[in-house]
């Protein structure tokens, strides 16, 4: 198992909640508002990143807190990781490994993390960012480098654009070593999501298309994969993004394009059940490619309400033949009567959870 006991102090309506004896599956169980969801955000922040609602860190403290927060994690192999924020410095993020201080991006090295909640319901119908999004967790989850090379594709990208804005025309040179440092990192993150797209496709491939839809994935780059054409691109187009005052060249540009199987029909044009189903495949597949290396977690939230007998007891067949440790939420015991008798069970209520 990935955890073995997972501890929350003043995390949004959890006061002091902590969970043992975590199983395979791991079930939450309560009413809206409960704080069910907000028990799979904290986990999710055991990852790089902001976390599956994308929070600010000044936003999670328990409302009359101290006005900081802490999740706390063992390992099944003992090694202990937490995350948090500080009162004295609320926008700062803290991480700890086996009590030292690490930089956040060094989680990914420790666990491999994915979810799947109601708010990506939309994903295929919003702007591509949220889809660039979605693939750089899914890249993150089986290399975790990806989270450095992002981070250095951002802040050269960031730099550069300000440069454009600038009045003066910039120092070439200068212009030049910073292009060279995003070519480097941007090359380095398109290649990744390219990788992982072609082994996504592959996987989805060799998974049955009933009950779930089979989506067909392309990965679009919106630039060239290599670091060398990249750095020319971005020194042939100055004029234009000076002019535009942002970079249009390069992986921020890229697209995740996604056709349901046998209707050859774009996923945004989709019903909202099939669009639910082409996640959820897509979730199961990458579940599949998850390294014995490292841990996994997969955090499924209000899944299988959503999802009629059938379906749901594949998903859990699926989730059972998978390596990673699953984390679900519900409002009600029925819908998961398949896994009743292997599920470590908690009711919450809130911010409260007991074992049943």
């Amino acid at each position: 198992m990935a955890l073995a006991r997972i501890t929350l102090s003043d995390f949004r309506n959890h006061r002091a909640t902590r969970l043992d004896g975590a199983a395979q599956f791991n079930l939450l169980v309560g009413e809206n508002g409960a704080g069910k969801t907000n028990v799979l955000e904290a986990l999710s922040l055991l990852a790089p990143g902001r976390g599956l609602r994308r929070a600010a860190l000044v936003d999670i403290p328990a409302k009359d807190g101290a006005g900081w927060f802490a999740v706390n994690a063992e390992l099944a192999d003992g090694v202990q990781i937490g995350t948090g924020a500080r009162a004295d410095k609320p926008g700062r993020r803290v991480v700890q490994v086996n009590g030292a201080d690490a930089p956040a991006v060094r989680l990914g090295e420790w666990l491999s993390i994915g979810w799947l909640t109601p708010a990506m319901d939309r994903l295929f119908a919003e702007g591509a960012g949220a889809r660039r999004r979605f693939l750089d967790r899914l890249v993150l989850a089986l290399e975790p480098g990806h989270a450095r090379n992002a981070a250095k594709l951002e802040g050269a990208l960031r730099e550069r654009n300000r440069l454009l804005g600038e009045v003066q025309e910039p120092d070439p040179q200068w212009l030049a070593a910073l292009e060279g440092q995003l070519a480097e990192a941007g090359a380095a993150v398109a290649q990744a999501r390219a990788r992982l797209v072609e082994r996504l496709v592959e996987a989805l491939a060799t998974l049955p298309e009933a009950p779930f839809a089979r989506p067909l994935l392309r990965y679009q780059p919106g630039g060239p994969l290599e670091a060398e054409a990249l750095a020319a691109e971005l020194a042939a187009t100055r004029r234009r993004d000076r002019a535009a005052q942002r970079t249009l060249t390069g992986p921020h540009r890229d697209e995740l394009l996604v056709t349901m199987s046998g209707k050859d029909q774009p996923a945004a044009e989709c019903s909202t059940g099939e669009q639910k189903a082409m996640l959820i495949a897509i979730t199961l597949a990458h579940a599949g490619l998850l390294s014995p290396d490292r841990p996994g977690l997969l955090l499924l939230d209000e899944v299988a309400a959503h999802l009629d007998p059938l379906r749901r007891a594949a998903l859990f067949d699926r989730l059972r033949q998978g390596g990673a440790q699953v984390w679900l939420t519900g409002t009600e015991l029925p819908p998961f009567e398949a896994i009743a008798t292997e599920a470590a069970v908690w009711r919450v209520s809130d911010g409260v959870a007991e074992r049943v």
